[in-house]
């Protein structure tokens, strides 16, 4: 199955590099591009991608607010890509919220040609979350800026299994179905399920989304070691 790729950015070099990349690999076929937020919006729903590339700071509209727009559309619209946030520094202030607005992930802008690629189809399969040690590093720090309540979440946490929440803390952790496995001696397949139940009751889009919660709810403090 060919990977539908839409790329959002306002330097026009980035966006010619990305889609010259991503156009070189035999699964990924890149739909369209946009220099910020409101036409990567246009773009998207005309093309409709199955990841967008999205940069997080551009003029008229950031990648935030794109992003936001995109996963909650208005009525009518039915088309939701992955969204795959590409930011110039390790720590920055847009990614947690973007985490929230429902993006999939996120990459740094320097990193290898195999990386970017990889990513593009992990977001497609929804299968894992990005860059696990560097989103755990960019959710704490935001997780300290921005403190969030934790009455709801810690409500939701006490429906979870205590294998189901074991899974989460695994996969806050940033390990793999795979490597989730052999860590409690399973099936692969049993964690597959056990993640289905987890953004079930979770109401999470994303293994992104799991992390965030896994932060909010407490199970996992920010500057510890999990």
């Amino acid at each position: 199955m060919t990977i539908r790729v839409v790329v959002v950015d306002d330097q026009t070099m980035v966006r010619s590099g990305f889609a010259a990349l991503l156009s070189a690999q035999s699964d990924i076929d890149v739909v369209g591009d946009a220099p910020n937020g409101s036409l990567g919006i246009d773009v998207s729903r005309s093309t409709h991608p199955d990841v967008v590339l999205m940069d997080v700071r551009m003029p008229e509209m950031d990648g935030l607010e794109a992003t936001r727009r995109l996963l909650a559309p208005p009525p009518g619209v039915t088309h939701r890509p992955k969204v795959l946030m590409l930011t110039t520094f390790d720590i920055d202030d847009y990614v947690y919220e973007a985490l929230h607005a429902g993006a999939s992930g996120f990459l740094l802008k320097d990193a290898p040609v195999a990386e970017l690629v990889q990513a593009v189809r992990v977001i497609a399969a929804g299968d894992a979350l990005l860059a696990p040690s560097v989103t755990r590093r960019l959710i704490e720090d935001m997780t300290r800026r921005h403190p969030v309540p934790r009455r709801n979440a810690r409500l939701r946490l006490n429906g979870l299994t205590p294998r189901e929440t074991e899974v989460l803390l695994l996969v806050a952790r940033g390990l793999s179905n795979t490597e989730i496995a052999a860590r409690l001696v399973v099936a692969e397949q049993t964690v597959k399920t056990h993640m289905s139940r987890l953004l079930a009751k979770l109401d999470a889009r994303d293994r992104a989304q799991l992390v965030v919660f896994a932060y909010e709810s407490g199970i996992v403090v920010p500057g510890k070691a999990t």
